[in-house]
């Protein structure tokens, strides 16, 4: 299994918010944010607790675990 932002870059969209706004928001680096569009990316729950924190909304917002996914 492996997870999917797909939710998260979705809901920047409709945010209309962008990738760097996030960042500073969420006090995390650019490159977390980068490196989680890519398939199979792997990041902390701590990330994604800070996330959500500046995005006011829950880990189901912004991550789908998918079956059949990477697997390390």
């Amino acid at each position: 299994m492996a997870a999917s932002y797909k939710r998260l870059f979705k809901l920047l969209i409709d945010r209309d918010m962008k990738k760097k706004e996030l960042a500073e928001k969420a006090g995390i680096s650019i490159a977390t944010i980068t490196k989680m569009g890519k398939d199979g990316a792997v990041v902390s729950s701590d990330v994604l607790v800070k996330i959500c924190s500046a995005l006011g909304c829950t880990m189901d917002d912004i991550v789908e675990i998918v079956p059949g996914g990477i697997e390390k």
